[in-house]
């Protein structure tokens, strides 16, 4: 059972997580914070050293909850293209399973903090690492069961879809526009099923 300090820290996280992922790191007041939790400066400060922990254990809670989502889809039983059309079904409907979190937390916080939050930064570019990793693990293991073939290394390859998809995730929220999204989703099954599939 967890202590009242233990609850109060974690409701503190979960409130304020998409604030941070919706305004960043200089656009979320503590004005935010306190009306959001209905707490005193005092007392967010009471479970936090300052607003940058505050704001690196909310970007931690929202990968998190980011990673796990993935990890479900890649995890699906089946072969490699399996768990790739697991995938871009997931990022299909990416805007909308995000939208609790704020946003796209590696994106959102990503692409604020490179400028005024060193640490935040690093913790978004090691979020988008992992992911990386998690994508080629798939298309390594299918290399390997001879389920697909690339023409570029597994990492590299994921690198590359990545890079597409979080590109489309931009374009959707900088222009409203869901076609860029599911465009791409669409384009990156054409490839998969024409290009990679053994």
């Amino acid at each position: 059972m967890s202590t009242k300090a233990e609850r109060t820290t974690a409701f503190i996280i979960e409130t304020v997580a998409p604030l941070f992922n919706k305004h960043g790191y200089i656009g979320t007041s503590m004005s935010d914070l306190t009306e959001a939790t209905g707490l005193t400066k005092g007392a967010i400060y009471g479970n936090f050293e300052n607003k940058e922990s505050l704001a690196l254990a909310a970007f931690e809670y929202s990968s998190n909850k980011l990673l796990q989502r993935l990890e479900d889809r890649l995890n699906v039983p089946g072969n490699a293209l399996d768990k790739l059309a697991s995938l871009t079904d997931f990022y299909k409907n990416y805007d909308q399973l995000i939208e609790e979190l704020g946003g796209c937390p590696v994106l959102n916080i990503g692409v604020d903090a490179q400028n005024n939050n060193s640490q935040l930064a690093a913790a978004a570019h090691e979020v988008a690492k992992t992911i990386e990793g998690k994508i080629a693990l798939v298309l390594e293991n299918g290399v390997n069961q001879k389920e697909i073939k690339l023409p570029v290394p597994p990492l590299l390859f994921a690198k590359q879809l990545y890079t597409m998809l979080q590109g489309a995730i931009a374009m959707a929220t900088i222009s409203g526009d869901r076609k860029y999204l599911l465009n791409t989703v669409a384009y990156l099954e054409v490839l998969i099923n024409r290009e990679i599939k053994h």
